[in-house]
């Protein structure tokens, strides 16, 4: 049974009403399974993942864009996280029974989509880019929505679907396919905002930290605290404990502790077994040390039997 990931997200992590009634688009649509939804007040963003085949996906997707358009207005937004459109990115993730090269294609279709219904432009990234330039998340970001019109305006950035001209509310849509991606955040016990920035910058990958981590310093007003945001686009090879023990280093440096970390949307169990098994010095450690997994290879050999 084909099964695709996607983590869509929305510029709008404040008004819990209108969260509901675009996530609502997913619930309401047949073979298309929500997994999680989260939002942030003061990124003013809110991620939501959900499964599906191509089928069921595309029917959603456009449901969820049409509301979301309904009820994000850009030009009235505000919020700590860089964002290009309403419907800021919507990532596509193979799960089962679809190739990468599946996925990217079909990443092209629903941009097709999302362009002659909406009349939304859509930046294509990761692998499902082809021009090494655009690939990056960041790059496409950079100047944000009101930036947009005069960065449409280059020929190195026209849309790869549509006009070069953001839509007047909504501004742009990033798509494409690509591995699972970890939405890490690490929470600073300061407020001051240029500690995390110093953090994020030495952290990331883009000016000489680690090759697969994105960051910038947040501020979380309603906290009083800062915050080094991160996507973590590999986590083989920039894996969770790594990043949070470099923070940890960071930080000390300032005199500033270490006071929790969140993890926004879902997390490979992989990823987290690695961490568990860094922090826990664990010499015998393996996959066939977990339970579920034990249980799981135990009903499937059953059922194979069967």
């Amino acid at each position: 049974m084909e099964i695709i990931e996607t983590i869509i997200n929305i510029s709008e992590g404040q008004n819990k009403e209108n969260i509901e009634y675009v996530v609502d688009s997913i619930r309401q649509t047949a073979d298309c399974f929500l997994l999680d939804y989260s939002s942030d007040a003061d990124h003013n963003r809110s991620v939501i993942t959900f499964i599906g085949n191509r089928r069921s996906l595309l029917i959603a997707i456009k449901e969820l864009y049409k509301r979301s358009l309904e009820k994000i207005d850009l030009t009235n937004h505000k919020g700590e996280h860089p964002r290009l459109g309403a419907v800021d990115v919507v990532p596509f993730v193979p799960i089962k029974d679809i190739t990468v090269e599946e996925t990217v294609a079909y990443s092209k279709e629903v941009a097709a989509m999302i362009w002659n219904t909406f009349k939304v432009p859509v930046y294509l990234y990761e692998d499902s880019q082809p021009v090494q330039d655009r690939k990056n998340l960041a790059n496409i970001r950079k100047g944000q929505f009101e930036g947009l019109t005069a960065k449409m305006k280059q020929p190195e950035w026209k849309p790869d679907f549509g006009e070069c001209a953001p839509h007047p509310t909504a501004g742009a849509t990033v798509v494409g396919a690509r591995m699972p991606l970890i939405a890490f955040n690490v929470n600073l016990g300061t407020a001051d905002i240029k500690i995390a920035n110093a953090i994020a910058k030495n952290v990331r990958g883009s000016s000489g930290g680690l090759a697969f981590v994105k960051g910038m310093g947040v501020e979380l007003k309603d906290r009083g605290v800062v915050q080094v945001s991160m996507n973590m686009v590999n986590y083989k090879k920039s894996p969770l404990f790594r990043v949070f023990e470099i923070i940890k280093c960071e930080a000390e440096r300032y005199g500033v502790p270490v006071i929790g970390s969140e993890i926004i949307g879902l997390v490979p169990q992989e990823a987290l077994f690695e961490t568990a098994e860094y922090y826990l010095r664990c010499e015998n450690y393996s996959s066939s040390c977990i339970l579920e997994n034990k249980v799981q290879a135990a009903m499937e050999a059953g059922t194979q039997q069967k």
